[in-house]
């Protein structure tokens, strides 16, 4: 099934078009991407193996769960889509911001930090998207990023999903 994604312009306002997954971005065209991470309470990332037939990253791992927006969908329905599709897993984020949106080339990608001690023995994982899943502390996932195991994202990316997950906002929280 062709994805069909809407276009936005350089603000994130909806331009009223719609493109398909693969075409070539006109000029001053973007879509959205959504990455839900899920942590638990010993401060480990859930992370995922993409299957090795994947396109795009095969058999490598990320972060639980990403995916583009289709039309018609809000960043947090989408990143709500996708966590279902790909784990089995059911959230709520319809009041939720997005903790971190990071700009790339052709699009806006937005971040949802949650904390649950998701059990793994009770997630259903998409056979066509993940091979396998496991918890992760930071260490682990930079050690993956160096072997080329991970997504190389950028390691200060990392650092900071790890040190926003229980806060919003660009600085810590002034303590009176």
């Amino acid at each position: 099934m062709m994805e069909i994604w809407d276009v936005y312009d350089q603000d994130r306002a909806l331009v009223h078009k719609t493109m398909r997954r693969g075409d070539p971005f006109e000029s001053g065209a973007y879509h959205l991407v959504v990455h839900l991470c899920i942590f638990n309470a010993a401060g480990e990332l859930l992370i995922q193996q993409r299957q090795p037939f994947k396109s795009g990253w095969s058999g490598m791992w990320d972060v639980t769960v990403g995916g583009s927006t289709v039309s018609g969908e809000t960043s947090h329905s989408a990143a709500e889509r996708e966590a279902f599709e790909e784990l089995g897993y059911k959230i709520d984020l319809a009041h939720v911001r997005p903790s971190l949106t990071v700009n790339f080339e052709n699009g806006f990608d937005d971040f949802y930090l949650v904390e649950d001690d998701v059990a793994i023995s009770g997630l259903k994982l998409q056979y066509e998207e993940v091979r396998q899943v496991k918890w992760a502390p930071k260490s682990d996932i930079f050690s993956m990023i160096d072997s080329q195991e991970f997504i190389p994202y950028h390691k200060s990316l990392i650092e900071l999903l790890f040190d926003m997950r229980k806060q919003t906002g660009a600085h810590r929280s002034e303590k009176r």
